[in-house]
């Protein structure tokens, strides 16, 4: 499937065709009854909404907002004066004295994690005549046992509840609702003309107000920009506020039992007291809380605000990410031949077919025909990754800077200004488009990895050239309940359909991460590909949920983008152009025309660098890199002859730059009893990327020695160049246009001495290995691997599936890098090791020789 083609929008478009209601009989319509309008509109089986009239609307809001601050008030007024010893006890007291108080003030309180999400699986959507508990799962879903029981949770709810006017609230609880409120399982009450007023409302009186369209000149933009809301909506929220307050005053006179009822706020007794800080157990030096735990935790905490920053942080490390993933494929044999098996060992032909026959490709002479798929497939997602991602954390920049030119304009109230409006609006589409990609490879490739083939076959294929190839389960298989939630919740994002659309794509990735922490069942099943997909993924999630709660704007984006969602549309066709005709030019017709150069079948691109350096070694290792510069010259020139002039893409900037590739020296016998191997150095700066490119290099037919001798003409200037920016320059102040142009002096290569404990250390001669030297290859364990980055100034913290991002905190950089934690086992084997080692080196400019043991640092 291409990934450029766009998503299907499940949002209803009013200007479209809708042949479903071609049939309805509107002859006799009465179109001055609202009430006829909503039962005509009412899909078959459903309730319609009930109708009700502005005096109701208000008398029911006064009741509700009446009730809301009387709880809210002594709530703030308990806690101003006991919450020290409401933290101590709740801390103290155990699991059944917690469930004891929480099921007291909560009666038939659910309880798992999101039960919204198990009452939309189980039910279908719009279902009439729910129970009171089942309503409760879709207007509470994070009123549950598993999660307030908890050390914390209770303790974070009452102090964000208690501690801030319910203003705060209204666009998280009224979000809170989505599933159920787009399935239709809650239905709001109806009311035309009228707008409720919530956000932003900090005072008591207005808290719920009803305004007609008449009655103030901005109610109408109010509604349609989604700036406050509907009335059945206000209601709703209304009652889940006032509900989730009288829950909370009900714990506190558990938890606070022996103090009388009209003694908890009396000044004499008990004065007020300062604030107490509540510790934070998700975090450890070093380590900040995971993506999941905030997760998990957002919904007790006072809603967040839009943080361009870490959106900015996260794509500029993922950026650097698929930067050194292009850079890998054309340094290191081993990771290009690698990852191409992986590839492959995930294509839908390794599945057999219903008679348990193994795919044509599979069999001579076919062979070829599948490599030049992996191949094909291997170039076109490193280009699109980087690609798509440069162009995000493009935008991401521009966003902040934005943001913070219009500081002062930015207000809950008014309408966003234009050009920072336009610009979310286009990031958040782009976002939408690029999820594309993960979710295609996940529904091509799920089936298809080792830990799932069994539970799936193949139907046989029309010709043994189709690339057109469908699976079904496995007749006669059964799948376990814990296989089952993990392939509904794969199959909701690569379907990319209308349970998608109801859910959305963040909520599902925290469903699906927290399901591969909890069951062990679940991770065996996951490869470490599908783990770095689900991790793609996630990033964009991330994203698009930090855009989410950026209310009260939020609400109103589908509304804003009306008069500019052609546009952004025509901006992202016009933007991926030269992106289709470099899928165009990498079918699997044309790469085979190179397909040999890149078939790892036949060991070309065996890569010992493990061993110890002999002639034998030395030559397997340049042999290896030899085979893979001519492989990337061939597909560089099958790019250029098929999809014409790169320029200006973020591919050609980064192959254009003097970058060094590491090589291996020719090999020089050491002389007699010699304390080193003479010519060693197995990772020798000895090739210039630019020189074996395409474009900038000789042709393909060049020898071995014609590019090195080019790229010897480069090296000073592209060391001193390359090294100083990335050691000093924060990502998202560089320029993807500079170019170099030689009339700046060489920077010289200074590193700063990282003083490191011996756990760390043992870490680090691994990662920057030197055959030379006495360091011994091996393994390294993640939870070492996460220890060393710590010591030398990062923070690191847990996204989605597999990825961890770190974070400069004590160093002079400010760029991010993230590395995925190897899976299922916690070991980085020695190779991959060694090639997070080079990232680091491009990212940061660091070897072997920054690092020294703490107890050495007072005498260097």
């Amino acid at each position: 499937m291409n990934p450029l083609q766009p998503r299907v929008s499940h949002q209803f478009d009013a200007f479209a065709s809708h042949p479903e209601l071609d049939d309805i009989d509107v002859g006799d319509f009465d179109w001055s009854d609202p009430s006829a309008f909503l039962n005509m509109m009412t899909p078959a089986g459903m309730a319609p909404p009930t109708m009700m009239q502005p005096a109701d609307v208000r008398r029911e809001a006064k009741e509700k907002s009446t009730q809301l601050f009387a709880d809210f008030h002594l709530l703030r007024s308990i806690l101003e004066r006991h919450e020290t010893t409401i933290q101590k006890r709740w801390t103290k007291k155990t699991r059944t004295q917690k469930l004891a108080i929480l099921l007291a003030a909560w009666p038939s309180m659910p309880t798992t994690h999101r039960p919204d999400f198990a009452a939309f699986r189980k039910n279908a959507p719009g279902t009439s005549g729910l129970t009171p508990q089942l309503r409760g799962s879709y207007v509470w879903p994070y009123i549950n046992q598993e999660d307030l029981l908890r050390s914390k949770t209770l303790l974070l709810l009452l102090k964000a509840r208690g501690r801030n006017h319910p203003s705060v609230f209204a666009a998280a609880d009224g979000d809170a609702m989505h599933i159920g409120m787009v399935s239709r399982a809650v239905v709001p009450i109806f009311l035309n003309e009228h707008v409720f007023m919530l956000n932003g409302i900090t005072r008591d009186t207005d808290y719920g107000r009803l305004l007609g369209w008449d009655e103030h000149p901005d109610a109408f933009d109010w509604m349609s920009s989604r700036k406050q809301f509907l009335p059945g909506e206000g209601l709703l929220i209304l009652e889940a506020q006032a509900r989730v307050l009288a829950f909370l005053v009900a714990c506190c006179r558990s938890i606070l039992h022996e103090i009388p009822g009209e003694d908890l706020r009396n000044d004499a007794l008990y004065p007020t007291q300062p604030e107490p800080v509540l510790k934070d157990s998700t975090a450890t030096a070093g380590l900040a809380a995971s993506l999941t735990v905030l997760a998990e935790e957002a919904p007790y905490r006072v809603p967040e605000r839009l943080d361009l920053d870490k959106i900015e942080a996260l794509l500029a490390a993922r950026k650097e990410a698929a930067e050194g993933h292009v850079l890998a494929l054309r340094e290191d044999p081993g990771y290009f031949a690698d990852h191409l098996n992986e590839m492959r060992e995930h294509r839908q032909e390794m599945i057999k077919d219903v008679a348990g026959n193994v795919h044509p490709t599979l069999k001579p002479p076919r062979q070829g025909l599948l490599w030049c798929r992996v191949i094909g497939e291997v170039a076109v997602q490193a280009y699109f990754q980087l690609e798509l991602y440069t162009e995000l954390h493009k935008q991401a920049q521009h966003l902040r800077k934005l943001q913070r030119q219009y500081a002062d304009k930015i207000l809950p109230l008014e309408d966003l200004p234009e050009p920072y409006l336009a610009a979310l609006l286009k990031f958040r589409h782009y976002l939408n488009q690029i999820a594309k990609g993960p979710m295609n490879q996940l529904k091509n490739t799920f089936a298809a990895s080792p830990p799932m083939r069994s539970y799936f076959v193949r139907e046989v294929p029309i010709s043994a050239d189709s690339s057109k190839i469908s699976t079904m389960s496995r007749p006669g298989v059964k799948m376990d309940p814990i296989i089952g939630q993990l392939v509904w919740l794969l199959q909701t994002l690569w379907e990319d359909g209308q349970n998608l659309f109801l859910c959305r794509l963040p909520a599902v990735v925290d469903e699906l991460d927290r399901l591969l922490t909890i069951e062990q069942r679940a991770r065996e099943l996951v490869s470490p590909y599908i783990a770095s997909m689900i991790s793609e993924l996630s990033i964009v999630g991330e994203c698009l949920r930090q855009i989410d709660i950026y209310q009260p704007w939020a609400n109103g984006f589908q509304h804003a983008l009306v008069d500019r969602e052609d546009a952004i549309k025509r901006n992202f066709a016009e933007h991926t152009q030269s992106h289709a005709r470099v899928l165009a030019a990498l079918r699997d017709e044309n790469i085979a025309a190179i397909r040999a150069y890149g078939d790892p079948s036949d060991n070309k691109f065996s890569y010992p660098v493990g061993k110890r350096r002999s002639k034998a070694v030395s030559d397997s290792l340049r042999s290896a890199e030899h085979h893979l510069d001519i492989f990337w010259a061939k597909a560089d020139g099958l790019v250029r002859a098929r999809a014409g002039n790169q320029d200006g893409s973020a591919m050609q900037r980064l192959l254009a730059q003097p970058r060094l590739l590491q090589r291996t020296p020719e090999w020089v016998e050491p002389p007699p009893k010699a304390p080193k191997e003479a010519g060693s150095g197995a990772d020798a700066l000895a090739g210039s990327l630019a020189a074996v490119h395409v474009h900038s290099g000789p042709p393909p037919s060049s020898s071995r020695k014609d590019v090195l001798a080019e790229a010897a003409a480069r090296s000073a200037k592209a060391k001193a160049k390359t090294r100083g920016q990335a050691r000093g320059q924060h990502v998202a102040n560089t320029d993807d246009n500079d170019t170099d142009t030689g009339t700046q002096p060489p920077v010289p290569d200074v590193q700063p001495r990282i003083a490191v404990d011996a756990r760390a250390l043992k870490v680090l001669r691994i990662l920057f290995f030197d055959p030379a030297a006495n360091t011994t290859p091996g393994e390294v364990a993640w939870l070492d691997f996460l220890h060393a980055l710590q010591a030398t100034g990062f923070v690191a913290q847990k996204l989605y599936g597999s990825v961890w991002h770190f974070q400069p905190m004590t160093l002079d950089v400010e760029r991010s890098i993230q590395f995925h934690e190897p899976h299922p086992r916690g070991k980085i084997p020695f190779a991959t090791a060694r090639r997070h080692g080079r990232r680091l080196n491009r990212a940061y400019g660091w070897h072997g020789g920054v690092f020294l043991l703490k107890e050495k640092a007072a005498g260097v």
